[in-house]
Order: structure tokens, then C-alpha cells, then sequence
């Protein structure tokens, strides 16, 4: 069995996740839906609708932001979490002598500066797929979700820039052992967000399905 995230896991039905006990006087916490699905049955539960980018701007999902104010910004949380040899860190969130590699061409380099942050859904295949309805801090939760390894990935900017906005009817990873994985972490993103797919995306889901038996796509569910 082949299980291709780095996340949390997830149960095969949406599930309340224990918490700690809520203060006095607090809101208590939200439970967490989890899902954990063969890669297959992921496919056949995302939703199905026709796609528009009527009024996308890029601009309407801010990203690159330091949520948590240590200094480091959504792209250098994510070299950090991704380097295959641990950076030194300096001023200014400054990264030297790490190593990274970049899963899409399976291509490997020390310098971060020739790497970009990609969007596994990227922004205008989100807004198409749903995000157009969310409000403002949905899309900025969206663009900078570091509550989910597949949700962003450091690869080559010329991995990235092929890519650019596609789907999987229209663009595929090139290292072909990185299929399954592109395909999972694909399903776990739109899962997450509950965005949807067109007909000829789901199509092409499911023709690479049929390649990755045993595959499990698990997504914690955004709100």
C-alpha cells in the first residue's frame, strides 16, 4: 500500500478529533473533519462543476505572508520544512547551505533562490473550482495553508513555470516516479478545500488513477 502525504492522517469518515478541555467561558474549538481515502474513491467524492474565471485577479489571494510574526515568511517556511539537508538560517529568515529537491523533475539544488513555492491547485484553477465564493481570508488561509504538506511544494521554477496554471488534463509532473504522488497530493488538496473538478479534469484524474492501485489520498478539511 502506497500512502503519499506528509500531513496528518485522516479517517475514512468525517470524525470529531478529541481536544483539550476549553475554558471557562471560551468558544470551544471546531471539531476536524478528516478523510482517508483510496485515491480512487477520493476522485469519485469531489464535487463536479463547470469551471469560470470570470474576475480572477491574482492579487485576490495574498500570500507569501509571516502568520506567526517569527520573522519567516509561507515561502521560507516551506524551504525550511522541505530541505533534504537542514539550511542555516540568518537574518531576515536568510537561507544558506541547505539542499532541496524538487519533486516534480527530480531535480536537486543549494540554491533556494532557483526554486519556487507552487500552489498544488494553483490560484486560478482554485478560484475557477470554487474559491471565486470565499471571502478574502479564505484565500489568504488558502494561499499560504501550511496545514497540509501537498498543499505547497518547493520545485524548480522551471517545473513551476510549465505548470503554471493547468490542470491535470493538461499538465503532468515529468518525473514519471513522481505520478502517484502528483496525483494524491493533487485529490488531497482539492479534498481539503472542497474545490471542485470539471469533467475533463476528473477524466484525466481518473486515467492516472488506474496506474497508482493502492494509493490513499488523507486531507484534514480547510475551513
Amino acid at each position: 500500500m502506497i500512502i503519499l502525504t506528509r500531513g496528518l492522517l485522516a479517517a475514512a469518515v468525517t470524525v470529531p478529533l478529541l481536544t483539550a478541555a476549553t475554558p471557562a467561558g471560551a468558544e470551544p474549538a471546531p471539531a476536524r473533519e478528516r478523510v482517508n481515502l483510496a485515491v480512487e474513491q477520493a476522485i469519485d467524492a469531489l464535487p463536479t462543476a463547470a469551471e469560470s474565471r470570470a474576475g480572477y485577479k491574482r492579487s485576490s489571494f495574498k500570500h507569501w505572508i509571516d502568520a506567526d510574526k517569527d520573522g519567516c515568511t509561507t515561502r521560507q517556511e516551506v524551504l525550511i520544512e522541505e530541505a533534504i539537508e537542514e539550511p542555516v538560517i540568518g537574518t531576515g529568515c536568510s537561507l544558506t547551505d541547505g539542499t532541496w529537491r524538487s519533486y516534480y523533475d527530480g531535480k536537486t539544488t543549494d540554491n533556494p533562490r532557483s526554486l519556487d513555492i507552487d500552489h498544488m491547485v494553483p490560484l486560478a484553477e482554485a478560484w475557477d473550482s470554487g474559491a471565486s465564493q470565499w471571502s478574502a481570508k479564505k484565500r489568504e488561509r488558502y494561499a499560504n495553508d501550511l496545514g497540509s504538506p501537498s498543499s505547497l511544494v518547493a520545485v524548480t521554477a522551471r517545473s513551476n513555470r510549465q505548470k503554471a496554471d493547468k490542470d491535470p488534463a493538461e499538465w503532468w509532473v515529468p518525473a514519471k516516479d513522481a505520478s502517484c504522488q502528483y496525483l494524491a497530493d493533487w485529490v488531497a488538496t482539492k479534498t481539503r478545500w472542497k474545490l471542485a473538478v470539471d469533467q475533463t479534469e476528473k477524466q484525466a484524474l481518473t486515467s492516472r488513477a488506474v496506474e497508482c492501485s493502492g494509493t490513499r489520498v488523507a486531507a484534514d478539511i480547510a475551513h
